[in-house]
């Protein structure tokens, strides 16, 4: 569906841009005015102008207004195998299972773990947007382990202020393909959206800030378990990280991994963690930490490298 709006250029903005006129005439941002233009959806006379060109009092413009897909809502569901680490007042602490997303979002269906809180009766905060209320941080759909969801509005400001400051404690544990060296070490590197690839991230210059660092505990044969703490909280950005270094998550397959090794050890998604979270409480300041034990097919998957 969309909308069709024919008008004619008013003297007031005769020799204005055409994507600063589009803007005051229909109340659009300026961005979203000069997309409508790049992406097509406007003429000038009949003839398909640039997002630059000037435009003259009488001239008459076409725009079609593609209509904006309506947000993702929350459906209450149960999700099987997802855990209430800790529950208070402010803030629930669960432990996500593989294959679920933390909420909504377009052309996801699955399982979800406000739908889940929203079905066992949990009230969270308002803020954020409607899709998302609650969510101070995420994990991938195929990254299990510790997630903290606010549920006061105090806990959703001051703990979105500890993710922002990088005051909270985030370890993970990843088995990667093969030995890094040095054994530990610090990745510094930019992460944006992959230039070629929609639904990847690469390490990009111009990207945004994104420190990994990890220390390898075990290594075996063909591959190693890391400890990894983040500063920051890009999407995707351990598992860009790990692959930059051409030691991606074994079973990663969107970034580098093997296939044959993953089908070895039986794992379908990638052996990504979240073991510990850490972060001052907000109603009391005080430092809580919170752990969670590796799922059957990450423990099943190492315990297969640790074999003689």
């Amino acid at each position: 569906m969309s909308d069709l709006r024919t008008l004619p250029v008013p003297e007031g903005l005769d020799g204005d841009r055409l994507d600063s006129a589009l803007a005051r005439l229909l109340g659009l941002s300026r961005t979203r005015a000069a997309a409508l233009v790049d992406d097509g959806h406007v003429t000038l006379d009949g003839t398909a102008p640039l997002r630059s060109e000037r435009v003259h009092a009488g001239s008459w413009l076409e725009v079609v207004l593609p209509q904006v897909p309506t947000a993702p809502t929350v459906v209450p569901g149960h999700v099987a195998g997802l855990r209430v680490v800790h529950d208070d007042d402010d803030l629930v602490v669960v432990d996500k299972p593989v294959g679920v997303a933390v909420h909504p979002s377009p052309g996801w269906s699955g399982p979800t773990v406000l739908g889940h809180l929203a079905a066992a009766g949990f009230t969270v905060a308002t803020s954020g947007a409607a899709e998302r209320q609650g969510v101070v941080h995420r994990l991938d759909v195929g990254t299990s382990g510790l997630l903290v969801v606010a549920k006061s509005e105090r806990a959703y400001t001051t703990l979105k202020g500890a993710f922002r400051e990088r005051t909270v404690a985030k370890t993970y544990h990843a088995l990667v393909q093969g030995h890094p060296d040095p054994l530990r070490g610090t990745i510094d590197a930019p992460i944006a959206r992959h230039p070629r690839h929609d639904h990847r991230w690469a390490v990009v210059a111009g990207g945004k800030d994104s420190i990994t660092h990890y220390a390898t505990l075990e290594a075996h044969r063909w591959v190693s378990l890391l400890e990894l703490a983040l500063e920051t909280g890009r999407t995707h950005q351990i598992r860009v990280h790990l692959s930059a270094l051409r030691h991606p998550c074994v079973g990663d397959l969107t970034y580098g991994a093997d296939p044959v090794l993953a089908r070895r050890l039986g794992l379908t998604r990638q052996w990504l963690h979240a073991v510990t979270l850490g972060f001052a409480h907000p109603a009391s300041g005080q430092p809580v930490t919170y752990t969670s034990a590796y799922p059957d097919d990450l423990d099943s998957a190492l315990e297969r490298t640790r074999a003689p």
